[in-house]
């Protein structure tokens, strides 16, 4: 097979870094959020004509121009599957700012999530939805190796994404590190934990604390475990059994904000 000339390999390098610029926002409850949300920087909106009636408030706070779309043929490029309800809104990311500065921006006492390794967009986006429940300040995930800002996730925070914020940082146990320069406490959720969640919480109550999850089946990495001030675990009931990571979320920013 012949080599690609380097201008080919360059203009498909600029054209792929382009197109992760944006993300699509799918859905009537996500975009509407999105049109919405003056943080936003939005690019082009493409509705069928029952969406525009029912996004027609926002729209116009917007002050978007919309490509109307034969609801047969949407013109957007999504997912086959994605359930777009006539409605889609490509988007940039949003820029939260700094994590010193946002981690100090939530109601006290602060709390943070912070995400080892979870991939799943669904996940993440019911995290979002229980950050924002909870009060969270921030929902922070490695670069690498975490969902990206994605129509599916915005769907699934169900307009949490324009609300909290969703932080990704270059390492995650530099982060973690950060923070606890900034005089939070780092608890680790591990199921091999020997202390359970509330009474590792206890003596936490007044202080800053960053909650970290791992995935689902490997959970945290050593790195990441190393770097926790200590670990814990949500103990069932029966004595066996176990939360996947967005319910283990939901259930230690209950714990953490309630005492």
């Amino acid at each position: 097979m012949a080599k690609k000339p380097a201008w080919v390999i360059e203009k498909e390098r600029a054209r792929r870094a382009s197109a992760a610029e944006t993300v699509w926002l799918f859905g009537l409850h996500a975009v509407r959020d999105a049109l919405m949300n003056p943080r936003r920087e939005r690019q082009r909106l493409i509705v069928t004509r029952n969406a525009r009636d029912r996004l027609a408030d926002a729209i116009e706070a917007a002050g978007m121009e919309p490509e109307i779309s034969d609801p047969r043929r949407f013109a957007a490029p999504l997912d086959a599957g994605s359930v777009h309800q006539g409605a889609a809104l490509e988007v940039r990311p949003l820029d939260w700012g700094p994590l010193a500065e946002v981690a100090m921006t939530g109601p006290a006492p602060l709390r943070i999530v912070a995400l080892d390794r979870v991939t799943d967009p669904h996940n993440v986006g019911a995290i979002l939805r229980s950050a924002e429940v909870f009060g969270a300040a921030a929902v922070i995930a490695p670069r690498h190796h975490s969902a990206p800002e994605t129509g599916a996730l915005a769907k699934t925070a169900s307009g949490a994404l324009e609300r909290q914020p969703y932080l990704r940082v270059r390492n995650l146990a530099d982060a973690l590190e950060e923070l606890k320069a900034q005089g939070f406490a780092v608890l680790g959720l591990d199921g091999a934990a020997e202390a359970d969640l509330g009474a590792a919480l206890a003596p936490l109550a007044d202080r800053p604390v960053v909650l970290v999850l791992g995935a689902e089946g490997p959970g945290l990495r050593d790195r990441t475990r190393e770097t926790c001030d200590a670990l814990a675990r949500i103990a069932p009931a029966g004595g066996f059994g176990s939360l996947n990571v967005s319910n283990a979320a939901a259930v230690a920013l209950f714990a953490a904000r309630n005492g």
